[in-house]
């Protein structure tokens, strides 16, 4: 038997909405929930393989600087999908206004819940090669979006070695070069 919802209600609504939600449990005891929902996402990894670089992102990360994990962290290319969008053009779009770069095909990694204990999100991944060329703008995130990206070109080899050192705090990142590594282990 699976636990039944009795109730929800929205506690919040902004950015983020966070609802109660009163269960009863399969041992029949109710019990509340609070769960936050903020859409779905996508993840990519553009990566050059002629040059042996992922393009990546470091900004500031509230949740994570709160939580005493430092100041900043590199991540992988992300964002949340508009409404009537598919992940792959959303996937598109993030890369064009974090990184300044243009996507051709996308290799799908798969889709993942992020954190399903509270958060209802769910974020498709993905990995894209890329040549010089497609780096058409200078990346940094949309305007009014005040993100502070810093956009880097990380050579293969020094993310597997952070990988393997578990220097990689990005669950994203960390799951992509993990792929990319698994699929094309060539590059690093």
């Amino acid at each position: 038997m699976l636990p039944q919802i009795l109730r929800r209600e929205t506690v919040y609504a902004g950015y983020v909405t966070v609802e109660r939600v009163l269960l009863r449990m399969p041992d029949a005891q109710e019990v509340w929930r609070e769960v936050e929902s903020h859409g779905n996402a996508v993840a990519v990894l553009p990566y050059d393989p002629h040059r042996r670089i992922a393009y990546t992102v470091r900004l500031h990360r509230i949740p994570v600087m709160i939580a005493g994990g430092g100041d900043t962290l590199e991540e992988a290319c992300a964002g949340m999908i508009d409404a009537n969008e598919s992940p792959a053009r959303a996937a598109r779009r993030e890369a064009l206004e974090e990184l300044g770069v243009r996507l051709g095909d996308l290799e799908p990694v798969g889709g993942v819940w992020t954190s399903p204990g509270v958060v209802a999100e769910r974020c498709d991944l993905f990995l894209a090669s890329v040549t010089i060329a497609d780096r058409i703008a200078a990346g940094g995130g949309a305007p009014d979006e005040h993100e502070g990206i810093e956009v880097l070109e990380r050579p293969l080899r020094d993310l597997a070695h952070e990988l393997d050192a578990n220097a990689i705090l990005d669950a994203k990142l960390l799951m992509l070069l993990q792929a990319l590594r698994l699929r094309r282990p060539e590059l690093f």
